[in-house]
């Protein structure tokens, strides 16, 4: 006799675990997407269900930095913030108009830059910074690519800006948390309008991950004092890892 959770619960748990993580480094969406094209949904749809679920939580947590908000790189943060959001309704139409099989093919390779930027990006962001200048116009550019990426897709995204602001502006990490977090919280949330307005969301399983998000958000706060900063980046690195993995050999195995 075989037992299996139903769907609305593994959205829930999944949202749970997602949450938990997006408060201690990111990352999320490495496990609510997978479980959501597990469940049976097209990836387009997962990933648009995943970024709806998940944006209350990333609200949340720019309300509470707000404090935090400060220029970056001599740019003000609505420019920052406008850019993003137009960056984000770019990346979120994209993937309503991307078919879902290319889509397929595409996944595995954004989820292994994301692995390779939890990997490698704050060592590698330091030593190009120690050897190169660059100027206010190209972070203004980089940062609309790294919206368009946040609308499209948005896995690893917060640990690209953290890497690509400490090599182009030289800020410090714990002065990006406030801005890094309501210019992601921006570009979700333009692509969360859209999915909406375009009908990709399903709320049947949104809506339970959503409230494990919520609950995950929270708890992953309480823990995130207590755990070393190492266990949390190695844990979000082996989670990223695995389903980079998976995603390749779904698209690419057969």
């Amino acid at each position: 006799m075989s037992f299996a959770l139903p769907s609305p619960l593994l959205a829930a748990g999944a949202g749970l675990v997602g949450g938990t993580m997006n408060a201690l480094a990111g990352g999320g969406t490495f496990v609510t997407m997978p479980t959501l094209t597990g469940i049976g949904l097209a990836s387009t749809i997962a990933n648009a269900t995943s970024n709806v679920a998940l944006q209350p939580g990333a609200i949340a947590s720019a309300w509470a930095y707000r404090g935090g908000l400060e220029p970056l790189g001599g740019i003000r943060i609505r420019t920052l913030v406008a850019i993003s959001f137009v960056g984000g309704t770019v990346g979120s139409l994209l993937l309503v108009n991307t078919p879902t099989h290319a889509f397929d093919v595409i996944v595995p390779w954004l989820l292994l830059l994301a692995t390779l930027a939890i990997a490698f990006g704050r060592r590698a962001s330091g030593w190009l910074r120690a050897r190169v200048t660059i100027g206010r116009r190209t972070l203004l550019a980089v940062q609309v690519l790294l919206g368009i990426y946040g609308g499209y897709f948005g896995g690893g995204v917060s640990l690209m800006m953290t890497a690509t602001w400490g090599l182009l502006a030289g800020a410090e990490p714990h002065r990006m948390a406030a801005p890094r977090t309501l210019v992601l919280a921006t570009a979700n949330f333009a692509a969360t309008i859209v999915f909406i307005a375009c009908g990709m969301v399903r709320w049947t399983l949104c809506l339970p991950m959503l409230v494990g998000a919520v609950a995950g958000g929270y708890c992953g706060a309480l823990v995130g004092r207590r755990l070393p900063p190492a266990v949390v980046r190695d844990w979000t690195l082996l989670v990223t890892a695995v389903t980079t993995a998976i995603f390749f050999h779904r698209a690419y195995g057969g």
